[in-house]
C-alpha cells in the first residue's frame, strides 16, 4: 500500500508543478544552448558557445519543470518579463566527474556542454546552478536570451537518416529514446539498425520498462563514421569515428566514452527525444552513463545486455554506481556527512527522504551482506565506490554487477517514476 500512496503523491505533485501553459510560453521546437564548463577540481566557470534552433521539442508538454532535484548541475528557465519559473532540469557532466579526480588537482581542462529547452516566444532569462560539495545548490551562471536574435543559429540539423524503430506515439506524450551511430560505416548502417532494435528488445524484457513498451518510442539516428570501432588508447588502437568515442576515459581502461557532446547532440536532433544512446560498434566490454546526458554502451560483448540496462540506469534515472571494489578514477566522490541526491544510494544523513518506507519491519537495519537478504529492500553498507559510510537497497542489483537479474525494488520505483514523467 505504501507504494501505491507513494505514487499517488508523486502524480499528485506533477500535476500541481504542471500549471505553465505551454502554447502561451512557448513553440513545439527546441533552444539549445551550447557552453562550455572549465576549471579544476575547486573552481568551475562557464563559458558561453553559441544559440541553437532545432527543429523538433520531444519533451512533455505539461511536466515542464523538474521534480527530482537529481543532478550535479542544474538549469532553470525564466519569463523575463514575470520572473514566471518556465522550464527546469537537472544533469550531470564528465567535467564534474573529471573535478573528483587526482588530475584535476594539477591542471584546468574545459569540457563542451549542452541545454535544451522548448523554443521560447518571449525573451527569458537562462539560469545555471551547481551542486557544491554541502549538497545545496548556488548560482554558477545568468543570461538573457532574446527568441528574436539573429544571433541564434536556425541551421538545418545534420542530414541524418533518423529511422523508428519501435513505437508510434506521439513524442509529447511518450517516451522517445535517439540511438546516434558511432564507430558504424555507411556500409554497416543496416547492421546499426539491427542492433539498436536488439538493444529495445533488451529493454522492454526488463522491469519496468516492459510495462511500458508501447509508450516508448525508439529513433535509430545514422552518423557514419570513417573507420569501424572505437580508440582503445591504453593499446594505441585509433580510428576515425564521428563521435571520436574513447575508451580510457578518466584512465580507466573500461570506462568508454565520448567528448564530442556538441557533435552527438547535432545528429539527436534528426529525431524528438527525450534520452540519448550513443551505440558503439565494438565486440568489447565498456560504456559510460552521465544522467541527462547520454548514455553510451558497446553493441556486441557477451555482457552488454547487462551494460546497457546499467548505462542507462545512470543516464536515464540518475541511478548511482552501488558496487564500491571496482578501478575508479574518483577520489572521495560523495561525502559521507551529506546524503546524496541519488535515489538508491544513502549516507543516512537523510534516510527518511529515501527508501525507509520499502523495508520490512522484520528486516534488521544496517542489514547484513548475507545470501540470507538476497531478494530482500533494506540497509547493506557498501555502494557509491565506498565500503564504509554508504549504503544501497539490495543484496545486488543492475547497478551493482552484471550478475544482478534485474535491478532491485527501489530502483525499479525511481525508474517507473522517470518514465512516468515523460508520459504526462
Amino acid at each position: 500500500m505504501r507504494i501505491f500512496s507513494f505514487f499517488a503523491m508523486a502524480l499528485m505533485a506533477l500535476t500541481m508543478q504542471a500549471q505553465v501553459v505551454f502554447d502561451d510560453y512557448f513553440t513545439d521546437r527546441t533552444l539549445r544552448f551550447d557552453f562550455m564548463l572549465a576549471g579544476n577540481s575547486t573552481a568551475t566557470k562557464v563559458y558561453p558557445v553559441s544559440l541553437k534552433e532545432e527543429p523538433f521539442w520531444g519533451g512533455s508538454l505539461t511536466n515542464l519543470t523538474d521534480p527530482f532535484g537529481y543532478g550535479n548541475f542544474r538549469y532553470e528557465v525564466y519569463d523575463d518579463s514575470t520572473g514566471t519559473l518556465l522550464y527546469s532540469r537537472g544533469f550531470c557532466t564528465l567535467f564534474q566527474e573529471w573535478q573528483t579526480t587526482a588530475e584535476a588537482r594539477e591542471m584546468e581542462r574545459s569540457f563542451h556542454e549542452v541545454a535544451t529547452f522548448p523554443f521560447p516566444k518571449n525573451k527569458v532569462k537562462f539560469v545555471l546552478d551547481i551542486r557544491g560539495r554541502d549538497g545545496k545548490f548556488t548560482r554558477l551562471y545568468e543570461t538573457a536570451i532574446d527568441p528574436d536574435s539573429y544571433f541564434i543559429i536556425r541551421e538545418k540539423p545534420e542530414a541524418a537518416l533518423a529511422s523508428r524503430i519501435y513505437g508510434s506515439g506521439d513524442p509529447h506524450t511518450s517516451l522517445d529514446i535517439a540511438f546516434v551511430a558511432e564507430g558504424y560505416t555507411r556500409e554497416e548502417m543496416g547492421k546499426f539498425r539491427s542492433d539498436v532494435k536488439r538493444m529495445a528488445d533488451i529493454m522492454f524484457t526488463e522491469l519496468p520498462f516492459d510495462k511500458y513498451r508501447e509508450r516508448i518510442n525508439i529513433w535509430a539516428i545514422e552518423a557514419p563514421s570513417q573507420e569501424s570501432g572505437t580508440d582503445v588508447p591504453g593499446e594505441g588502437i585509433y580510428v576515425n569515428t564521428v563521435l571520436s568515442s574513447s575508451y580510457y576515459t578518466f584512465d580507466v581502461d573500461r570506462y568508454l566514452t565520448t567528448q564530442a557532446i556538441r557533435e552527438v547532440n547535432d545528429y539527436a536532433a534528426a529525431a524528438p527525444h527525450d534520452q540519448i544512446v550513443v551505440l558503439i560498434n565494438s565486440p568489447r566490454y565498456g560504456g559510460g552513463g552521465v544522467y541527462n546526458y547520454y548514455s553510451a554502451v558497446t553493441a556486441d560483448h557477451q555482457n552488454t545486455p547487462q551494460v546497457f540496462i546499467h548505462e542507462f540506469g545512470h543516464g536515464f534515472a540518475g541511478l548511482a554506481d552501488e558496487y564500491y571494489s571496482s578501478e575508479v578514477a574518483y577520489e572521495e566522490f560523495y561525502p559521507l556527512d551529506v546524503e546524496p541526491w541519488e535515489p538508491n544510494i544513502t549516507t543516512r544523513v537523510n534516510f527518511d527522504a529515501k527508501w525507509k518506507d520499502m523495508i520490512a519491519r522484520s528486516v534488521p537495519v544496517p542489514t547484513p551482506n548475507s545470501k540470507k537478504y538476497i531478494g530482500v529492500t533494506g540497509l547493506f553498507e557498501g555502494g557509491g565506490y565506498s565500503a564504509k559510510g554508504i549504503y544501497r537497497p539490495s543484496y545486488d542489483c543492475r547497478m551493482k554487477s552484471n550478475q544482478a537479474e534485474t535491478f532491485c525494488e527501489v530502483c525499479q520505483r525511481a525508474i517507473e517514476e522517470m518514465i512516468l514523467f515523460y508520459l504526462k
